[in-house]
């Protein structure tokens, strides 16, 4: 009985541990549900971004003219949207997130719903007033 239970805690702790926020997600636009593009989130020195690695609307080698800085007149492919995100228990906070149609930059934050569907919420001031999108990892 003790083996049994100490292979289900080793269980439940590879899989607990085992879900993240890394990898392909498809993005799926929240009035239509159409699928828009394909966003990698990668990590570096425990700080999250992500980009847009391709494109399922529009056309492929449209730039971001919406957008300021940089990122004026950017590649979409490529573009990084989402920036300077910290893991802090079961969510991802603290960054930003750019939509390219709009250039507007809102606060952010990411949440696991379950292994494969990420909830992405931008905001501005407080969490209450913004949008949320959900994402589906890429299979």
């Amino acid at each position: 009985m003790k083996h049994l239970f100490f292979l289900l805690l080793i269980t439940l702790s590879i899989t607990a541990t085992g879900q993240t926020i890394i990898g392909q997600w498809e993005t799926y636009d929240d009035k239509t549900n159409e699928k828009k593009a394909l966003i990698e989130i990668t990590k570096t020195d425990n700080i999250y971004s992500a980009k847009i690695i391709d494109k399922y609307i529009g056309e492929k080698n449209s730039v971001c003219t919406a957008c300021e800085g940089d990122k004026k007149n950017h590649p979409m492919i490529g573009l990084v949207i989402i920036e300077d995100i910290k893991k802090d228990d079961d969510e991802y906070s603290d960054g930003t997130i750019l939509d390219p149609e709009s250039g507007d930059v809102y606060s952010c934050y990411l949440k696991l719903v379950n292994s494969n569907k990420l909830k992405v919420r931008g905001f501005l001031g407080v969490s209450l007033f913004g949008r949320t999108q959900y994402w589906l990892r890429k299979e």
